[in-house]
């Protein structure tokens, strides 16, 4: 979109533009010849086909990258089934397939209009809110409210496509749980669960920070920085689904045989690491539309770095976890290492556009190591048992991306969430300690106010249901797909206890 080629000197250059943009244009349905014959080239306004059609490449850009996301529940549900046991493989994949309905109709009724009801973006052609605050004002709106169940004025095409994009994300936050509790969890009381996270859970924080709302705002409030800046959801997506799986599993507790009587983990091995492996290949594929698409403008280049940067991190995550793993136990375990190229991916979610390639790496390295660690710290020391490494994996390292937001900024791309007139996010290494406050107060919000929120409803949910929400006893030994579910995911094997 460069002026120079729409102010071309030459008559029949100048012409032959305009006639190669009116039949783009009119082939992707925005010319209305509204019974005329034909167009004259000369007539035509190659300046607003240019405009009206990077919006529609950008529309179309969005679509795809929802597209992504959403086939990164295949990726979810292959990896948690394959690191489980076999008894269970119908149980933690069902959950896994209807967390995506389940959340995507609460967040359709009643959670995209409290995240995003009074949210504005021009690239896509969504000029104007579709509603005003619901809790606060000014800088300090809370929640939105507006566009109930996609109804009402303004629900436009380019609104139809960002909400498609925000509900896979909001299907990400949900989904995480499901490893973490995997093998013991009541199936109506999970189905709550997803309702909650798709109505209230998820909205909340994403209101705080994408959705215009409060922390956002800090670069103004506070002075912090750009304020809170999260590219692609490190924070708003990863760390904040992680603290509903170390809630979960907390208030759950451990798989029977888990711990020992002197308290020391044993090893429950799942019983498909080649399918575990396989979903991480597909949750790789899925993150460059995780990541890349949050450019929502096919026109914004910066889309290229994003992406390098997410292969960068999820590369260098894999190996570094094969040799860290090694060093530790002396095997390159394949489970760390799939989970290894997930921390990699997870923390560089968040910092993705706004650092250069080394730093890629450099994230993607110490993602892997802190996944591999917070693992052992996890069931070692506070004796909680994720079969998935769902807290390591999404938690620590959602957590460390956010962070790394204000440490590798380099000010080469703009906040663009905020609206401010930042032209870059600049972290520590360029001398701007404001950004990485903004960035801890965001993590401090995630600890200190979503995990109890989320603990909060697990306990309440527990003492609520009749019998708590963990599955029986026998059901937990027999293995959930029976009591649970009716079926077997592997029949042939129905007899075993493995």
């Amino acid at each position: 979109m460069q002026s120079e080629f729409l102010i071309e000197n030459q008559s029949t250059s100048r012409k032959w533009l305009k006639r190669v943009l009116v039949g783009l244009t009119v082939s992707s349905g925005s010319v209305l010849l509204a019974g005329t014959a034909s167009l004259a080239a000369d007539d035509f306004d190659a300046e607003k086909a240019v405009t009206v059609l990077g919006q529609q490449t950008s529309l179309l850009w969005v679509v795809i990258g929802a597209m992504l996301v959403i086939f990164m529940q295949a990726g979810f549900a292959l990896v948690e089934t394959g690191f489980c046991r076999a008894k269970h493989a119908a149980h933690v994949i069902s959950t896994n397939f209807a967390i995506f309905g389940l959340g995507f109709i609460a967040f359709f009724f009643v959670g995209f209009p409290l995240a995003f009801g009074g949210f504005s973006y021009a690239p896509m052609g969504l000029e104007a809110p579709i509603g005003d605050a619901l809790l606060g004002s000014g800088n300090w709106v809370f929640l939105w409210k507006g566009g109930w169940a996609l109804s009402g004025g303004g629900i436009t095409p380019a609104l139809l496509g960002f909400f498609l994009y925000m509900v896979a994300f909001m299907d990400t936050v949900a989904t995480i749980p499901t490893g973490s509790m995997a093998e013991r969890w009541k199936w109506n009381s999970f189905v709550v669960w997803g309702f909650f996270c798709g109505a209230v859970y998820y909205p909340l924080f994403a209101a705080w920070t994408w959705g215009g709302g409060w922390l956002a705002k800090t670069w103004d409030t506070m002075g912090l920085g750009a304020g809170y800046v999260d590219f692609a959801g490190s924070g708003v997506v990863h760390a904040v689904g992680a603290m509903a799986a170390l809630a979960g599993a907390i208030v759950l507790g451990p798989r029977i045989g888990k711990f020992g009587a002197d308290g020391k983990p044993r090893a429950i091995p799942g019983h498909h690491i080649p399918m575990a492996m396989l979903g991480t290949f597909i949750l790789l594929f899925g993150w460059f539309g995780f990541n890349a698409a949050s450019t929502f403008a096919s026109t914004d280049v910066q889309f290229a770095t994003v992406a390098a940067n997410t292969a960068i991190a999820g590369a260098f995550g894999a190996i570094a976890a094969m040799f860290w793993i090694t060093k530790r136990t002396g095997k390159p375990d394949p489970g760390m290492m799939a989970n290894g190229m997930l921390a990699g991916l997870v923390a560089i979610t968040a910092p993705c556009a706004f650092v250069a390639p080394w730093a890629a790496a450099v994230i993607g390295t110490i993602g892997a190591v802190l996944a591999i660690e917070v693992v052992f710290l996890v069931e070692r020391k506070f004796k909680i048992d994720d079969p998935v490494g769902a807290i390591a994996v999404h938690g620590a390292n959602g957590i460390f991306g956010v962070l790394a937001v204000g440490i590798f900024s380099n000010g080469s791309y703009g906040a663009g969430w905020n609206g401010s007139s930042v032209t870059g996010v600049e972290g520590i290494i360029k001398g701007d300690w404001g950004q990485l406050g903004a960035q801890a107060l965001g993590v401090a919000v995630i600890v200190g106010v979503i995990l109890p929120i989320a603990f909060a409803f697990f306990k309440i949910q527990n003492a609520l249901t009749k019998g708590g929400i963990r599955s029986a006893e026998d059901d937990e030994i027999m293995g959930l797909d029976l009591p649970e579910m009716g079926v077997l995911a592997y029949p042939e094997f129905g007899s075993t206890r493995i």
